[in-house]
């Protein structure tokens, strides 16, 4: 076990970490193409590539899907974020998206791995609009009343809630629609709810590949299949395009069949009425 200090309100605390065992958000980040990951996080991607050979391009494409969903926000008159579960920094993060857009953005930054905050708390809260909070996404008490949250959110305002490629790590048991209800619940009528989900029945044999890799690793993984991903939007108004293959929403440049087929996630976005 290999130990780290975070420092919390000008103190520094010890923190246990496990660099033997690979995490989501440092897998991701090695996808991405970024340093900030160890030899576990490596193999476990690299047997991921093994079985799904367009992991890689899966992880860009749905990285250019939160830099759509941030800016169609901001469009629609957003000024509020909350990431949730936003990995290791890989610029464009949604603050810098944002600030290309409009002025006053304000961004909370949410994930429960430890060398995640040491990280976005260096390069993420730079400025006084964003802040990183070190939570658990299945304890949305504690994410939505966090000092930090309170300090930048006002929940009488439209939040954007970004929960891309998030609630595939969620199992079934900890009930991954009973958390974006209470999250929802929370939040003022115009506010969005942005996410992600690998999709069980756009590749199904990769996906159930996938999946039991992850579970050997102690990585939980769990692609839904089109129906219980959209059930997540339950009293939601969906934006379109609807939930689609991530590379059909909204894209910038024109998307080719095969660039959907490499890329089986699907993305949405829709608003509380």
């Amino acid at each position: 076990m290999d130990g780290l200090r975070l420092r919390t309100k000008g103190r520094l605390d010890p923190v246990d970490l496990r660099t033997d065992r690979p995490h989501p958000a440092r897998v991701y980040d090695y996808l991405l193409g970024g340093k900030d990951n160890f030899p576990a996080d490596r193999s476990a991607a690299e047997r991921g590539l093994g079985k799904a050979p367009g992991l890689r391009d899966l992880a860009r494409a749905n990285r250019a899907f939160l830099t759509r969903v941030v800016r169609a926000a901001v469009e629609a008159g957003v000024r509020q974020f909350i990431d949730l579960g936003t990995g290791i920094p890989t610029s464009p993060n949604v603050h810098e998206v944002a600030g290309r857009h409009t002025r006053g953005a304000r961004v909370v930054y949410v994930d429960n791995d430890p060398i995640v905050a040491t990280h976005a708390r260096a390069l993420l809260t730079s400025a006084g609009d964003t802040a990183f909070l070190l939570a658990d996404l299945r304890d949305t008490k504690a994410v939505l009343d966090a000092p930090e949250t309170r300090a930048l959110i006002d929940f009488e305002e439209p939040v954007a809630l970004l929960c891309v490629a998030l609630l595939h790590h969620i199992p079934d048991e900890a009930g991954p629609g009973a958390i974006v209800e209470r999250l929802i619940g929370a939040v003022a009528p115009g506010s969005l709810l942005a996410l992600s989900h690998l999709g069980a029945d756009l590749a199904p044999a990769q996906a159930q590949a996938i999946s039991a890799g992850a579970a050997r690793d102690g990585v939980t993984l769990i692609p839904r299949d089109q129906r219980a991903v959209s059930a997540l939007f339950t009293g939601l108004d969906m934006l379109a395009p609807g939930l689609v293959p991530v590379p059909l929403w909204r894209p910038d440049t024109p998307v080719w069949d095969d660039e959907v087929a490499r890329t089986w996630i699907y993305g949405g976005m829709a608003a509380k009425p």
